[in-house]
């Protein structure tokens, strides 16, 4: 790698690494047209991901495709090897097409309808066999290399598909039967696969991130505490997945190699909370890890599901309420009424979650996750990301002035 550049980060952020993605896509056997930058992963200063959105030529014809390409300080990874290396002077990359993801094998079975009608059928998913046809998938979320969730729908019929990495795989499924075999409301397991796809049922109701906009109470503040403290005993015995709080220095540079003119407020904010948990023990309550409302599913003012449980494990209750509360603080592209609406639960809620938790603790807490969300719409690529990421730290700021 080389020395002004370990991580990659300026190359595939830039307009040389044109030369590499249309190498890759000639090597596959086709023309590149034109390119864009996607979505970027970045740890500085170990390694960059990026995906690009690409239109190229092949034999038969023009089409649409999304280029991944992985770059390493310390060179190439071992399922690197899944993906071509193209050599760029001193550095070598790896690069591919989706979704022949390197890391997530199963992306290639659920990305197209012709496959996830075979693995319907020979598992008996839905009430009845089905054709291609009659299968509509929709991309929920793609974090190139790390995992995915496809929707398959089958007329009324609905799944998620998660596509998952080898090494967690086995360990993803194991924490969803504990939380199911103890009731809590967790997606129905419809099949899991040798390639690493584990196929959920549709939870019930609609998930609080909607319902938080509708016009009635979605669930109560008291409602949230007790789905989280129904979790089992056993999950504190689980591996511990360190606290959101715990990475925030780490956040912070990501955030500041995307923004150094945020870099001051971010110590000062990093110094605030670091300070401020230095204290506090890492707690033995059975937590979820990554608690938020788009985890939660709601009915008729009650909760009715629980999604995304492979970061349960031994914790302290503020570390989940404060990750709800660092989401609902930093929603992003509403319009006026939604915004009133998110704030108005926000101050109905938060004093409830005072009652469970220490205060300070809470706004130190959510405000270090906002920090890491904060790297969010530069990932994303998203076309006002400067000014929604100053946004985000000045909500971290503000908790932290709450209790400082």
């Amino acid at each position: 790698m080389t020395a002004s550049d370990p991580d990659g980060s300026m190359l595939l952020t830039s307009g040389d690494v044109g030369a590499l993605l249309a190498a890759a896509v000639q090597h596959a056997g086709g023309t590149l047209v034109s390119w864009a930058l996607d979505h970027v992963d970045a740890n500085p200063p170990q390694s960059t991901t990026a995906t690009y959105s690409a239109l190229v030529d092949w034999a038969y014809g023009r089409r649409e495709e999304l280029l991944g390409v992985s770059a390493r300080a310390s060179g190439p990874a071992d399922t690197d090897s899944a993906a071509e290396i193209f050599a760029d002077g001193e550095r070598e990359v790896a690069v591919w097409i989706y979704p022949q993801d390197p890391d997530l094998p199963g992306l290639a079975r659920a990305a197209y309808a012709e496959s996830m009608a075979e693995l319907a059928n020979s598992r008996h998913i839905f009430a009845a066999p089905v054709s291609p046809d009659d299968l509509s998938l929709q991309m929920i979320g793609y974090r190139p290399r790390r995992r995915a969730v496809v929707k398959v729908s089958a007329g009324e019929e609905v799944v998620y598909v998660k596509v998952l990495r080898a090494r967690l795989f086995d360990d993803v499924l194991t924490r969803h039967h504990l939380l199911a075999e103890a009731g809590l409301p967790v997606a129905e397991v419809a099949a899991t696969t040798d390639d690493h796809l584990l196929v959920l049922r549709e939870l019930p109701g609609q998930p609080l991130a909607r319902a938080i906009f509708g016009s009635t109470e979605p669930c109560t503040a008291e409602a949230l505490i007790e789905l989280l403290d129904a979790m089992p005993a056993s999950v504190t015995r689980l591996d511990r997945r360190p606290p959101w709080s715990d990475a925030v220095r780490h956040y912070a540079r990501m955030v500041a190699a995307a923004m150094p003119s945020l870099e001051s407020r971010l110590h000062t904010l990093t110094e605030t909370i670091g300070q401020g948990l230095a204290s506090i023990p890492p707690g033995d309550e059975p937590t979820h890890g990554d608690f938020h409302e788009g985890q939660v599913h709601v009915a008729g003012g009650r909760v009715c599901g629980l999604l995304d449980t492979d970061t349960i494990g031994p914790g302290r209750r503020a570390d989940d309420l404060a990750c709800l509360v660092a989401h609902l603080s930093t929603i992003q592209r509403m319009n006026a009424s939604q915004e009133a609406r998110a704030h108005q639960l926000i101050r109905r809620w938060v004093p409830v979650f005072d009652t469970r938790v220490d205060p300070t603790e809470l706004r130190l807490r959510a405000a270090a996750v906002i920090i890491s969300l904060a790297t969010g719409p530069f990932r994303g690529q998203e076309p006002e990301w400067e000014r929604e990421t100053a946004t985000m730290i000045g909500s971290a700021e503000a908790l932290v002035r709450q209790v400082s």
